[in-house]
């Protein structure tokens, strides 16, 4: 599980004396935590969910860095983009532009869409088929641009 993976880790990023890492990995667990002890969680956490926190952080973790980009703060900036990279160890990999364009094509001859109107039917097969392995915002930029042709 997801968890215990990052407990683990926890305690190599300690014994490596790794900062960044820890630091990261300490607030995964406490959103995990948090999330396992949630009214209606039951004290579990699946590594669905689990995934779906991370990628979270990750966007967090990034949008801050772009925040602080723009106010001309690097080091901060940097100290995001490091912690989103140890993020990132945890997630699937993240499709290419062409992989993704190619899927959602496949999703659309699927779902039998035919123009901008089917966009609802298609972001919902295509959020669920590709959930982790590409952003929203992307999926529904291609998706449109997809569909406008």
């Amino acid at each position: 599980m997801l968890f215990d993976q990052i407990s683990n880790d926890i305690k190599e990023a300690m014994k490596a004396r790794d900062k960044v890492r820890l630091e990261t990995l300490r607030n995964v667990k406490k959103v995990f935590l948090e999330a396992k002890t949630a009214p209606g969680a039951n004290d579990e956490l699946s590594d669905e969910a689990a995934l779906k926190i991370i990628q979270k952080l990750a966007k967090q973790g990034r949008d801050a860095a772009a925040i602080y980009e723009g106010q001309g703060r690097a080091d901060l900036a940097s100290d995001e983009l490091a912690q989103v990279a140890v993020l990132e160890d945890y997630l699937p990999k993240q499709m290419s532009a062409d992989e993704l364009a190619n899927a959602l094509k496949e999703i659309i001859a699927q779902v039998g869409a035919t123009g901008p109107q089917d966009m609802g039917k298609v972001m919902g097969v295509a959020t669920k088929q590709l959930a982790g392995r590409a952003e929203g915002r992307a999926i529904s930029a291609c998706v449109k641009e997809l569909l406008a042709q």
